[in-house]
C-alpha cells in the first residue's frame, strides 16, 4: 500500500497500480472473457476459430481466479516459526523501513518493491538452510527443516509492514521542519505506534466481512501469491528464472550508477530543452529532471528510480485510462496556467508551497505561516488581516480540486458498476456463526478427517459448503482471539490521547474520537471496495476538509486529525489485506498477526531515526521550493501546505464564495461524472464506454502536479509494449518471467538507491557530489539543461 501522507504519485502507484493479477471493477469484473483480467495459462484440446490449438485460454472472472488460480489444498505441517523467519524478517524489515523513509524525502516517492522483498528473502532462505548446519542441539534449532512457504510468507508480511514511512513521521517532520518543535524521541516512538496499530484494532473486528469471503478478492494480492507458490512448488523452472533475475539485477545495479550519480542528464533527456535553454515555457512543458521544474513532455527517462515497474503489470485498461488522463493533465495545467486562472503567472509552474499576496513573477515570496499563529500554533485572526490570505500555486490547487473530483467518481462508479458485489459482501448470513472453529489436536495429521473440538462451534453442512475454499482449509488453525484486537486498539487509543496532549497537538480528546470514529466507518465501506475491486480511495482530503472545519484556525490540529482519521483507516485495510494474503497462503491468523505487528513496530522505530538525520542535514534543500534530483521536501512541503489551508484557513479559502470553493464543491460534482458514460453504455452498449473509467481518468487530470515528470513520457511507452504487445502475443512469458524481471530491475534499483543515499548523497551526513561536468551541468542549474526560474532563488 499504499500510504496516505506519500506524494500524490505514491498514493496514486497504491490506488491504482494494481499487479498483473489485479482485475477491479474499474476493469469491468465481469464473466466475460477479456485480454485485460488476470489471465491462466491452459492448454486447450479443442481448435478455437479464434485461437489457434494450444493458444492461452483468457480466465477473466477474479473469483475463478482467486480458487482456480491458486492451489486451494495445505498442509498444516508445515512450521513458519523458525530463526532463520525472524532473522530474515527483521534484516529486510530494516532495509525496507529505511528505504522508503528515504523515498519520502525524494523529488519523486516510490514505494519498496514487495515482490523484490519476497525474491531476496526465497534467496536469503534457502542460502541459511544451505549454510547453517543441521545437526545437534543448536543446528536443529537453527535450521529444523527446508525453507517452506510458511516461513517465506510470514518473512514477507513483516518485511512488508515495515517497508514504508509511517504517516506520523510526516507528522513529526512537518513539525520539526515548520514549527521547530522536536518532541521526546520516546514520545514520538509511542506516537508512531499508537498510529500505526489503532488501525489493526478496527480490522479484527471487520475480517469476518473484509477477509472469509470468496467475493473478497483482493485482487491485488493474486500475483504475490502465484509467485511464492510457483517459488516453492516449480523447483525445475526456478534455475532460469533465477538466472533471469541475477543477470538484470547486476546489470541495473551498475547501470543506476549513472543516472543516480554520474551522469544525472540520463534522469530525463529533452532535445527541446538541449535547443532551447533560455527560455521558461520550455522549461514548464518540456523539463523535468528536478522536482518540480516542469511536466516532460516528450523527454525521455533512463533512471529506473522513477520510472518505476509497475508498468509491468499495470493492466491495458487502467493503462489506457491513464495514458489520456496523462494527456489532458498537461492541456490543462498549460490552460490554467498560461490563462492565469486563480493569478497563476504570480506563482511558480508547479509546488506545493503556500505563497503571500507579495509574490510575482520575478520573485516567489512563501507565505510566512508563523506571522499568523500564535504561541500556541492557533491562528490569530488580527494577524490574519495584517498579512492576507496565502494562494496556493495553480496546478496545486487544480490538483487538489481532481482529486476531490476523483474521490467522489469511483464512489459513483463502483456503485453504478459494482452495487451487487458491495451488497453481497455484507449480506451472507454464516459469517456471524463463524467463531473459531478448530479441528481435534490431529489437525496437523492433515490426511485424516477432522473432528469438531470440544467446546467449539460447529458450523453444519450448509454452511461449510457455503465457506470460502481457501477459508476452509484455515479452520485448521486457531483464529486469532477478538481480545487481541481489542487489546491493541485500547491501548493504540490510550497512547494517542496522552501523545496528542503531550506534543501540544492543540487537537482536542473529542476531536480524536472523531477521527477514529471516521476511519472506522470508512474502513467498513472502502475496504469493502479495495477487497473486491482493488481500488483504494484515499480519503485524506476529505477528512482534511472535516477536521478543518470542526478545528477551524488549527493547524497542527488537522494534521493529528488526519493521522488518526486517514492514517488508520489504511492501516487497518493494510491488515486486512494481509489477513488475505495469509488466507490465501494457508499462514495462520496469529503468525500474520504477530509478524504484521512486530514488522510496524521496527519499522515505526527506523522511520523516526533516519527521518531525524535527513531533516536535520538537509534542512535548508527541504525547505526550498525546488529541491534538488536527488531530495526534496515536496511531501512535507504539501502536507503543511494543506494543514494550513485546510487547518487554520479553511473557511477563508474554501467557502463558497472564496477562491478556492471549488476545490470543495468538486466533492458533489464527482458524483456526476461517470452518469453520462454508464447510462450511455446503457443505451449503446456496443460502443464500448464501459471502458472509460472516469475516477482514474479525473484521479490522472493531477497527475504531473509534483515531482520529476521526465520518466512519465517512457513508463507509458514501457507500459503499452509489455502490456499490449508482450502480454497478448506471448502470454505463457510474462506469466513466467514478467514478475522476476520487474523484481530484479526494482531490486537493483532500490539497492544503488539505499548505497548512493548514504554514501554519496548526504544522508550519513556529508555529500560527496561527483567532479562537475556535461553529463550533470556542471552542477549547476536543472540536468536537462532547461533554464531554471530565477524567481525560484
Amino acid at each position: 500500500m499504499d500510504r496516505i501522507f506519500t506524494s500524490r504519485k505514491s498514493a496514486l502507484a497504491t490506488a491504482i497500480t494494481m499487479d498483473t493479477g489485479s482485475s477491479t471493477s474499474l476493469e469491468k469484473t465481469k464473466t466475460e472473457k477479456s485480454t485485460e483480467n488476470l489471465v491462466r495459462i491452459s492448454e486447450s484440446n479443442s481448435r478455437d476459430a479464434e485461437r489457434g490449438a494450444g493458444e492461452p485460454r483468457v480466465v477473466a472472472n477474479m473469483e475463478e481466479i482467486a480458487l482456480k488460480a491458486l492451489h486451494i489444498d495445505d498442509d498444516p505441517t508445515l512450521n513458519p516459526w523458525t530463526f532463520r523467519m525472524f532473522l530474515i524478517g527483521f534484516g529486510l524489515s530494516g532495509f525496507g523501513s529505511a528505504l522508503a523513509t528515504i523515498f519520502l524525502f525524494k523529488p519523486q516517492s516510490v514505494s519498496v518493491s514487495i515482490i523484490f522483498l519476497t525474491v531476496i528473502s526465497y534467496v536469503a532462505g534457502n542460502a541459511m538452510e544451505y549454510i547453517i548446519p543441521k545437526t545437534g542441539k543448536v543446528g536443529r534449532w537453527l535450521n529444523p527443516h527446508p525453507f517452506n512457504s510458511k516461513e517465506h510468507l510470514a518473512i514477507v508480511i513483516m518485511a512488508g509492514s515495515a517497508s514504508g514511512a509511517a504517516a506520523a513521521t510526516e507528522v513529526l517532520a512537518t513539525q520539526k521542519l515548520y514549527y521547530n518543535i522536536i518532541p521526546n524521541a520516546a514520545v514520538a516512538i509511542l506516537l508512531l505506534f499508537s498510529s500505526q496499530l489503532l488501525g489493526y484494532g478496527m480490522a479484527g473486528v471487520l475480517r469476518k466481512s473484509l477477509v472469509y469471503p470468496t467475493k473478497m478478492v483482493w485482487p491485488s494480492i493474486l500475483p504475490l501469491s502465484a509467485l511464492i507458490e510457483t517459488l516453492h512448488r516449480d523447483k525445475v523452472e526456478m534455475k532460469k528464472k533465477f538466472n533471469l533475475f541475477w543477470i538484470v539485477f547486476g546489470a541495473i545495479a551498475v547501470w543506476e550508477w549513472f543516472p543516480q550519480y554520474i551522469a544525472p542528464f540520463l534522469t530525463g533527456v529533452s532535445v527541446f530543452c538541449l535547443a532551447n535553454q533560455k527560455n521558461l515555457v520550455f522549461t514548464n512543458i518540456f523539463g523535468g529532471t528536478s522536482g518540480n521544474e516542469g511536466l516532460g513532455l516528450m523527454s525521455v527517462s533512463f533512471d529506473w528510480q522513477y520510472i518505476g515497474v509497475s508498468c509491468f503489470f499495470l493492466p491495458l485498461i487502467t493503462l489506457t485510462n491513464s495514458f489520456i488522463g496523462f494527456i489532458l493533465c498537461m492541456a490543462l495545467y498549460i490552460g490554467v496556467y498560461y490563462g492565469n486562472v486563480w493569478d497563476a503567472l504570480r506563482f511558480p509552474f508547479l509546488s506545493q508551497q503556500l505563497f503571500s499576496a507579495d509574490s510575482n513573477s520575478t520573485l516567489f515570496d512563501v507565505y510566512n505561516q508563523s506571522k499568523i499563529l500564535d504561541v500556541n500554533n492557533e491562528l490569530d485572526t488580527v494577524r490574519l488581516a495584517a498579512v492576507g490570505i496565502p494562494s496556493f500555486a495553480t496546478t496545486y490547487a487544480t490538483y487538489l480540486l481532481t482529486t476531490n473530483l476523483a474521490v467522489t467518481a469511483t464512489i459513483a462508479h463502483i456503485m453504478l458498476w459494482n452495487r451487487e458485489e458491495v451488497g453481497e459482501s455484507f449480506s451472507r448470513p454464516s459469517w456471524s456463526k463463524i467463531k473459531n472453529y478448530r479441528p481435534t489436536t490431529n489437525s496437523f495429521m492433515f490426511w485424516k478427517k477432522k473432528q469438531p473440538a470440544p467446546g467449539s462451534e460447529r458450523l453444519d453442512d450448509a454452511d461449510i459448503s457455503d465457506l470460502d475454499p481457501h477459508y476452509r482449509q484455515m479452520l485448521a488453525y486457531s483464529e486469532v482471539p477478538s481480545s487481541w484486537y481489542i487489546l491493541i486498539f485500547m491501548i493504540s487509543m490510550i497512547l494517542g490521547i496522552f501523545c496528542i496532549y503531550n506534543l501540544k497537538s492543540t487537537l482536542p480528546w473529542w476531536g480524536f474520537l472523531v477521527a477514529v470514529t471516521l476511519s472506522f466507518m470508512s474502513t467498513l465501506f472502502f475496504g469493502a471496495l479495495a477487497g473486491l475491486i482493488g481500488f483504494t480511495v484515499p480519503i485524506t482530503s476529505l477528512i482534511q476538509l472535516i477536521g478543518g472545519y470542526l478545528h477551524p484556525g488549527k493547524p497542527v490540529a488537522n494534521m493529528y486529525f488526519v493521522l488518526f482519521g486517514a492514517n488508520a483507516q489504511a492501516q487497518a485495510l493494510y491488515l486486512i489485506h494481509n489477513l488475505k494474503l495469509g488466507q490465501y497462503g494457508k499462514l495462520s491468523p496469529k503468525c500474520t498477526f504477530t509478524v504484521q505487528i512486530i514488522g510496524t513496530m521496527f519499522g515505526a522505530i527506523v522511520n523516526y531515526a533516519l527521518m531525524n538525520t535527513i531533516t536535520t542535514n538537509q534542512r535548508e534543500i527541504l525547505l526550498s521550493i525546488q529541491g534538488t534530483n536527488i531530495w526534496s521536501g515536496q511531501v512535507i512541503q504539501s502536507f503543511n501546505s494543506n494543514a494550513i489551508a485546510f487547518g487554520a484557513l479553511s473557511k477563508y479559502m474554501f467557502s463558497v464564495g472564496r477562491t478556492y470553493q471549488w476545490i470543495v464543491l468538486a466533492l458533489p460534482l464527482g458524483f456526476a461524472i461517470p452518469l453520462p458514460f454508464y447510462f450511455a453504455h446503457r443505451r449503446f452498449p456496443t460502443l464500448g464506454l464501459d471502458y472509460v473509467v472516469t475516477p482514474v481518468l479525473t484521479w490522472y487530470l493531477g497527475y504531473l502536479s509534483v515531482g520529476i515528470n521526465s520518466s512519465v513520457m517512457m513508463y507509458f511507452i514501457i507500459g503499452f509494449v509489455v502490456q499490449f504487445h508482450i502480454r497478448k502475443k506471448y502470454p505463457e512469458w510474462f506469466l513466467k518471467y514478467n514478475y522476476i524481471l520487474a523484481a530484479a530491475i526494482s531490486g537493483g534499483t532500490e539497492l544503488l538507491v539505499f548505497v548512493t543515499t548514504f554514501a554519496v548523497q548526504g544522508a550519513s551526513g556529508k555529500a560527496v557530489p561527483f567532479p562537475a561536468w556535461w553529463g550533470n551541468n556542471y552542477q549547476k542549474g536543472n540536468v536537462d539543461f532547461c533554464m531554471r526560474n530565477p524567481a525560484v532563488g
